[in-house]
C-alpha cells in the first residue's frame, strides 16, 4: 500500500537497529472494509492463505478520517478508509508482489 507498510513487512529481517531487531514475526498491511472489526479479519487473512498455513498472532486496526479538501474552489471530501496491521506467527511469511 504504502512505503511505511513495506518498511513494516521488511522489519523481521533487519539487523541493523536494536529496536527493529527485535521484531521477530512479519507484519503485513491490508486494506479493510470499516466495519470489519478484529476477529473477522483475523479469520479472513487465515482463509485467504489457507493454501500457506498462514496463523495470525494480532491484529491492530487503524481508522482514517476523510479529510475535507478544496479542489477548483469546491469543497471536497478525501476517502476515508480502514487499515488493519496484521502480525503473523514467527516462521510464516507471505510472499506476494503488489
Amino acid at each position: 500500500m504504502t512505503e511505511k507498510s513495506r518498511v513494516l513487512e521488511n522489519l523481521h529481517e533487519s539487523t541493523s537497529n536494536k529496536c527493529t531487531s527485535r521484531c521477530k514475526t512479519p507484519k503485513l498491511v491490508f486494506d479493510v472494509f470499516p466495519s470489519a472489526n478484529k476477529c473477522e479479519i483475523a479469520r479472513a487473512i487465515e482463509e485467504i492463505y489457507a493454501d500457506k498455513k498462514v496463523k495470525v498472532l494480532s491484529v491492530n486496526t487503524v481508522t482514517i478520517k476523510p479529510k475535507q479538501r478544496r479542489v477548483r474552489g469546491r469543497l471536497g471530501m478525501t476517502p476515508g478508509g480502514k487499515k488493519a496491521i496484521v502480525t503473523l506467527t514467527p516462521g510464516n511469511k507471505i510472499d506476494e508482489t503488489v
